[in-house]
């Protein structure tokens, strides 16, 4: 990595450093899993925790660009075990990667039952974004 890029990539971690800092990065999501979001089987809905995790990339990616972005890609995805109704849902975002108009984010999800102490994860991924303007074309990200 060029000292250019390199430095690109922490003016943009700076910009997306926001709510309180974690060894699994940034924490964007807490909530609560209820009834309404739950699958066949009464597990919560993998679809919910997926929305989350964009939610919270989105939230960190438009932070960093400063602007309007959109999701472009999703990646190594894999549910490691079920969320249950009442479950306290954690998610963590870290910038991994930035390009000229895109950038890398690495979303952890945690989850936690109502009255236990002891969380797990859940799931992770790398969600990929573009920053788009007004119009959907890309554009480029910020510099400073």
């Amino acid at each position: 990595m060029s000292t250019e890029d390199a430095g690109i990539l922490e003016r943009a971690k700076e910009r997306g450093s926001h709510g309180r800092q974690q060894d699994e990065g940034v924490l964007v999501i807490r909530t609560i899993a209820m009834p309404a979001d739950t699958n066949p089987a009464g597990d919560i809905f993998g679809g919910w925790i997926m929305s989350q995790m964009d939610l919270a990339a989105g939230n960190l990616a438009a932070r960093v660009a400063q602007g309007r972005c959109v999701t472009v890609a999703v990646e190594g995805m894999q549910f490691l075990r079920p969320v249950k109704v009442g479950d306290e849902v954690t998610l963590y975002a870290q910038l991994e990667k930035v390009g000229r108009t895109s950038m890398r984010i690495h979303i952890d999800v945690w989850a936690r039952a109502r009255y236990s102490k002891d969380g797990a994860k859940v799931t992770s991924a790398e969600f990929v974004f573009v920053s788009v303007d007004d119009d959907g074309n890309s554009r480029a990200l910020p510099t400073e």
